[in-house]
């Protein structure tokens, strides 16, 4: 068996600081890394949950519910449009991603020039789609007003990313989760579908696709496509790798320009061919690369192995490793061992 080439940290890694996890990722992986992401350390901790606050911050905007719902300092409520408030008379505050990238580019930087991160290496930064955060947060009879709002206002965070950070350090990934909701027919907890549009495989791919086209050609762009990681739990398991290779190949077609990587997840129960057997037919460029996000805290590299051998009867080209989502909220103390897992399992580039 050829070993998969290449390691991709989707995100989110349970250190403190940005440094720790720069740090700590280039001593352990760095000839097999290729980009490197901050960790999504403080109000990021949870994903997209912090944009709950920030979106509640707004005039205009009323939170749901009369008691906050606490996860550590963020307020988990959705939020609504006030009445008698149009959507398009909305100022959203800053959303805090642009300052997030900005900071930790600083780290970055000057990690490079004392030699600790590579010199080739980039800065990833890692975004939501605006479907995920407005799905997620925003009343079901306000989504479609609001989407335009919030994409607007994103667009302008990574418009501010791309002016500050030179554009060969930079890699920017898009993390879709909600769209597979969506695609498995889920509900919110409401009862109330998730999606506001009627084709739900056309409006999230071509949602997607249109957020890859705002990354400029001279950037690197990746996605991960996502089923959840609530306390290290799908909101449902896939089938097998059926919806995902269809999106991925969906999004791919309607975007205008090429996708560096895609990363895609492999449930730990998952080393049987039936999983793995609908790639065979994904179709990607030869410049897009390939991650399967196979590593598992639970089995670290033994089980990523069998994983990978499954993979490799049915994945016509070479791919790299990852785990199926960041692990920021993992229990203390598992991300070296996942570093060195990763690590025995994947050849240098």
């Amino acid at each position: 068996m050829t070993a998969p080439q290449g390691v991709h940290l989707v995100g989110s890694i349970n250190f403190d600081d940005a440094e720790t996890t720069m740090r700590t990722a280039a001593e352990h992986l760095g000839d097999r890394l290729k980009r490197i992401p901050d960790g999504e350390v403080g109000e990021r901790f949870h994903w997209i949950v912090f944009q709950a606050d920030r979106l509640g911050r707004a005039e205009g905007i009323e939170r749901v519910g009369d008691t906050a719902i606490p996860l550590r300092m963020l307020d988990m409520r959705p939020v609504r449009i006030a009445d008698g408030v149009r959507a398009e008379d909305l100022e959203l505050p800053p959303l805090g991603y642009a300052d997030a990238a900005l900071e930790s580019y600083a780290v970055f930087e000057r990690l490079k020039s004392e030699g600790v991160v590579p010199a080739a290496m980039r800065f990833q930064v890692s975004l939501p789609t605006p479907l995920g955060v407005v799905g997620s947060f925003v009343a079901a009879a306000d989504r479609a007003d609001f989407e335009p709002v919030y994409e607007a206002a994103l667009a302008a965070e990574l418009e501010r990313i791309l002016a500050s950070i030179p554009h060969e350090e930079l890699a920017i990934q898009w993390d879709a989760a909600l769209e597979f909701a969506m695609i498995e027919g889920l509900s919110a907890y409401t009862g109330e579908p998730y999606e506001w549009f009627a084709d739900v495989w056309a409006g999230t791919s071509r949602r997607l696709a249109r957020q890859i086209d705002r990354v400029p050609a001279d950037v690197e762009v990746g996605v991960h496509l996502c089923y959840g990681d609530v306390a290290e739990k799908h909101f449902v398991e896939p089938a097998d790798t059926a919806n995902l290779a269809r999106f991925a190949q969906l999004t791919i077609a309607a975007a205008e320009r090429p996708l560096t990587w895609l990363h895609l997840p492999v449930p730990i129960e998952r080393d049987d061919d039936a999983y793995f057997a609908p790639l065979a037919a994904l179709g990607l460029p030869d410049e897009t690369e390939l991650y399967l996000g196979l590593v598992h805290r639970e089995d670290g590299a033994e089980g990523a192995l069998r994983r990978i051998a499954a993979a490799q009867r049915h994945v016509g080209r070479t791919f790299g490793v990852a785990t199926e989502c960041g692990f920021g909220r993992a229990p203390e103390g598992a991300a070296i061992p996942l570093f060195e897992a990763h690590r025995a399992v994947a050849s240098a580039w």
